[in-house]
């Protein structure tokens, strides 16, 4: 049996090697390269200058932010769930927008936001002036926060849902209020929902691109950005591995703090 679990583990091996560790290996290869195809570490000493730490600045600016608003909508709508008679209906509702190709949803807030989309129509409906929300940093906020609600209410839902529900139906014979229920019950036994929310939210808003350059135009540069721009623009594959380097490493940095705070919450 310990022989066929070992072969079924093979699989799983290959894939790593070929689609985890060989990309990396060639990530560390081209990042010592530069635009000539010279071996130094040139590319390391530009990704040191104040033109890319602001880069990177603004990147874990915008993923706070989208991760706040993700988390404030998120939050109370997965509470909502966990106490509606139609949490199926609710969970359905939510889930079917995630099987729309993302393209397809950017898209579909192009038509909304541009000058003659929906929403300046109706405010040209009302003979209110019309709005440049289209090629935003708050267009592209709102977009970004949209697609990662369902990654971030879904792991939060299922923290609250273990909550039994005798715990807070004692509570409230003892006297606490909804505040001090939500304070000292609710809130601490869904900080590894949370926390995982923050993780699958977070660190890939790191590296938008896509929505960057439909959305927000050339006003957000990000990580994601600035990779795609090296690789597909310049095509200067050294740097675009650096960045793409450092932007691995800081994602794992993510995921070990978050994961050391899972760890504490479980103890």
């Amino acid at each position: 049996m310990r022989k066929i679990n070992g072969y079924l583990f093979i699989p799983y091996i290959l894939w790593m090697l070929l689609f985890v560790v060989i990309p990396v290996i060639l990530l560390i290869y081209f990042s010592m390269i530069d635009i000539h195809g010279h071996f130094n570490l040139d590319n390391y000493k530009q990704i040191m200058t104040t033109k890319y730490f602001r880069m990177i600045w603004d990147s874990i600016m915008y993923a706070t932010a989208i991760t706040i608003m993700t988390l404030c909508i998120s939050y109370p709508a997965a509470y909502f769930i966990r106490i509606s008679k139609y949490q199926s209906l609710w969970l359905l509702i939510l889930i079917i927008p995630t099987w729309i190709n993302l393209l397809l949803k950017t898209y579909a807030f192009i038509g909304l936001f541009s000058h003659d989309g929906i929403i300046n129509r109706i405010l040209y409906g009302l003979h209110l002036p019309k709005l440049e929300l289209l090629f935003t940093v708050p267009a592209f906020l709102i977009v970004a926060s949209y697609i990662y609600i369902p990654f971030m209410i879904l792991p939060i839902f299922n923290s609250m849902k273990d909550i039994p529900n005798n715990l807070l139906q004692a509570s409230s014979d003892l006297g606490a209020s909804r505040l001090i229920i939500f304070r000292k019950v609710i809130a601490p036994l869904t900080k590894r929902g949370v926390l995982t929310g923050v993780q699958v939210t977070f660190i890939p808003a790191l590296s938008l691109f896509m929505i960057t350059r439909l959305i927000a135009g050339n006003k957000v540069i990000n990580m994601g950005t600035a990779i795609e721009e090296q690789f597909l623009v310049i095509q200067n594959y050294g740097m675009g591995s650096t960045i793409a380097l450092f932007l691995i490493l800081f994602m794992a940095f993510v995921l070990i703090i978050t994961n050391t705070k899972n760890t504490i919450v479980k103890g």
